[in-house]
């Protein structure tokens, strides 16, 4: 696949807490479903880097986290098959790949337009919409974004791209490689605003002296395990995994390590 930028192996990244929680309290599963989910004999989680919902390493230590990269981790374990962590540029090659087969496994927003494409899980996580702003930027709110001469950055592909596209009556989305390529626009004064949910703002303003995320929100994600549609035969499998992972407080587990800012309690 010339989508990928490389691939990483399970091993290398440790989970015991997780994983030895998960393994406490599920039940073996049937060959059938984790032929479904996992046809190649090994479970392949989709990620990007940047966000702390899919992938994010800390600068200092290495050390990997993300809430797909943890999911995919602990759902492999139930299943009993290894992991193999790919990593893709940015969200929309992800979902491609997902589309295609070519990965089994990642978390994602849950659209109507996605859902006709891949099968979700009920929501787990909802993360409030916003925007980044430049030091000294005139713009105070959400409401103020939609102006004339505004440059709205959106990582191309994103969910973020097609909604503003539609809504934004004066201001201009401009669709980024990715959100690497996005932080350097804003640095150079190419964009006046990033889009996108707050758990990659606040990641791009922590590497953004003086840059801020706005109060407010313009949307909501809701967020959901995701697998490649025409696999529905393990979804209750998935779906069961999900909810006892919630209920026993391990996904607010992976949301801290993940350090994923910017969460909002369902309308």
């Amino acid at each position: 696949m010339n989508l990928l930028r490389r691939v990483l192996i399970s091993a290398a990244i440790g989970l015991p807490l997780l994983v030895a929680g998960c393994a406490a309290t599920a039940p073996a599963a049937d060959p059938a479903v984790v032929r479904v989910l996992a046809p190649t004999g090994t479970l392949r989680v989709g990620v990007y880097p940047g966000s702390p919902t899919s992938l994010v390493v800390n600068a200092k230590t290495g050390e990997k986290a993300g809430v797909s990269l943890e999911l995919g981790q602990a759902l492999g374990q139930q299943l009993g098959v290894p992991v193999q962590v790919v990593e893709f540029g940015r969200l929309a090659l992800v979902l491609d790949a997902l589309k295609a087969g070519a990965v089994d496994f990642t978390f994602t927003n849950a659209t109507e337009a996605r859902a006709k494409d891949m099968a979700f899980t009920p929501p787990l996580i909802q993360l409030e919409l916003g925007y980044l702003v430049p030091p000294g930027s005139a713009i105070a709110s959400v409401a103020d974004v939609d102006r004339a001469a505004h440059r709205v950055g959106v990582t191309e592909g994103s969910s973020s791209q097609g909604v503003l596209t539609r809504t934004f009556k004066q201001a201009v989305v401009v669709p980024v490689a990715s959100i690497k390529a996005g932080q350097e626009m804003l640095r150079q004064g190419k964009l006046d605003v990033f889009a996108t949910n707050k758990g990659i703002l606040f990641e791009m303003s922590d590497d953004l002296p003086g840059f801020r995320v706005l109060d407010g929100r313009w949307g909501l994600e809701n967020l959901a395990i995701a697998i490649p549609k025409g696999r529905e035969a393990g979804m209750p499998f998935v779906s069961r995994f999900a909810r006892d992972l919630r209920a026993s407080a391990q996904l607010q587990a992976i949301i801290t390590r993940a350090g994923l800012r910017g969460t909002a309690r369902p309308d």
